[in-house]
């Protein structure tokens, strides 16, 4: 006689085989069981497709939804390769991307996973990042398109702040495009470095990259959600002329002008911008944190005038 078995794990280490006369009864079985404790298979679900790109940790890849075809990006994690510190990070960049619900962040769609991976179903960017975006263009778009793209980056940063949520890493690279047109939408990606804390609260952790860092945070001084107003002004600055204000050949030289440096407006493509997107940067680009523009002022400011908010 043919016995069909399905076998239960039970954690720490036990173990239960549970058998039955027919292929059919196994099945049903064993659906009602993974149902039951909310088991899914991420295969059960999706079919993947080309690989979209490599990470420290794993593939990231193009797959659709079995059910209603929809594309989406699945970024797979191996978890033995990862140190405490970058499971830790992976677990907080999950429980940001959960709470995120706004149009110009990157959307999380799924969640599985096992002993051995993560599999973080993302909604799929048909564009690439802002940098490369820029750089198809020669650097070189209108101040009109810089503004839009600038007003919608700081609401996405305005809602993050809402909910305590502190990026620390904005730059152009970690703004993906949701396409490769003129009129992309660009959403807020990688949380990894993110954090969430209490409206008097302060971070001291040093994250964040050369050229878009704030002052106090180089200076490893206390600070909070102004580092990523900061780095906005940093990407508004790149929109509107092609470059960083305070990125020099060395690390220390970077690190000197953004502690030190003035913030200036020497480049030939700046006689052709208005005086008061120049007065945006140097609001958002103040070394002083007490000093440097709220978002509110920020969303507020005479540069966003007519715009839909």
């Amino acid at each position: 006689m043919t016995l069909w078995p399905v076998k239960i794990v039970l954690p720490p280490n036990k173990s239960r085989v549970l058998y039955f006369s027919t292929k059919e009864e196994q099945q049903r079985w064993s659906i009602r069981l993974k149902e039951s404790v909310g088991y899914a298979n991420l295969f059960d679900y999706y079919n993947l497709g080309d690989t979209l790109g490599q990470g420290q940790f794993g593939l990231v890849k193009l797959a659709q939804h079995k059910k209603t075809s929809l594309q989406v990006a699945i970024k797979t994690v191996k978890k033995k390769d990862m140190k405490s510190i970058e499971v830790f990070q992976q677990r907080r960049e999950i429980e940001v991307l959960k709470m995120c619900q706004h149009p110009n962040i990157i959307k999380l769609i799924d969640l599985f996973e096992n002993s051995d991976y993560y599999y973080i179903v993302l909604e799929y960017m048909q564009g690439k990042d802002l940098f490369d975006y820029l750089k198809a263009r020669d650097f070189n778009i209108s101040e009109d398109r810089a503004r839009d793209l600038t007003l919608q980056i700081a609401q996405a940063v305005q809602y993050m702040h809402q909910y305590g949520i502190v990026h620390r890493d904005i730059k152009l690279e970690n703004i993906m495009m949701n396409n490769s047109t003129d009129l992309a939408v660009p959403k807020l990606v990688d949380f990894g470095l993110a954090k969430i804390i209490g409206p008097s609260e302060k971070a001291d952790e040093p994250f964040g990259t050369l050229g878009y860092v704030a002052p106090e945070v180089l200076k490893k001084e206390p600070y909070s959600f102004s580092c990523d107003l900061w780095s906005l002004g940093c990407i508004a600055y790149a929109l509107l002329s092609g470059s960083l204000p305070f990125d020099c050949e060395t690390q220390e030289e970077t690190i000197k002008m953004t502690l030190q440096g003035p913030l200036e407006f020497d480049l030939p493509v700046w006689d052709t911008i208005s005086d008061v997107a120049k007065d945006l940067i140097t609001g958002l680009l103040m070394k002083d944190p007490a000093k440097r523009l709220t978002l509110d002022r920020v969303l507020n400011h005479q540069w966003f005038k007519g715009m839909k908010k």
